[in-house]
């Protein structure tokens, strides 16, 4: 699992790759160069901390060697996800009820038009 943190205007934003296997670092370029974009990141959230600009290519290489070695994503980040997925969930659930009434609502209008095709006076 890979996890993407960025922070925009101050505030955080998270996405949780699953990679499956051990990815090699062809296959981490491969999603930042080509599939970046389409990642799906969370609702930004308020971030404690801003971001350290580094224009040296060889220490910004170290800060992320340090990152990899680091031992998880931040408390933020997976709290970020956490409200993404119950939002998703709240929705599907929405989604899901409004479903089920159109459906009822749909049988119960077929009830009624077959009780008012006996009671015609045939």
């Amino acid at each position: 699992m890979g996890m993407f943190e960025r922070v925009e205007g101050g505030k955080l934003c998270a996405c949780r790759v699953v990679f499956g296997a051990e990815p090699s670092n062809e296959e981490i370029q491969e999603l930042i160069v080509k599939r970046y974009r389409r990642l799906r990141f969370t609702e930004p959230v308020a971030s404690g901390s801003t971001p350290k600009v580094v224009a040296n290519p060889n220490r910004r290489a170290r800060e992320a060697a340090r990152e990899m070695k680091r031992p998880g994503p931040s408390t933020k980040a997976q709290q970020a996800l956490s409200d993404q997925r119950e939002a998703i969930a709240e929705q599907r659930k929405a989604a899901t009820r409004e479903k089920r009434d159109q459906e009822k609502q749909r049988r119960f209008e077929l009830r009624q038009e077959k009780r008012k095709l006996k009671h015609r006076g045939k």
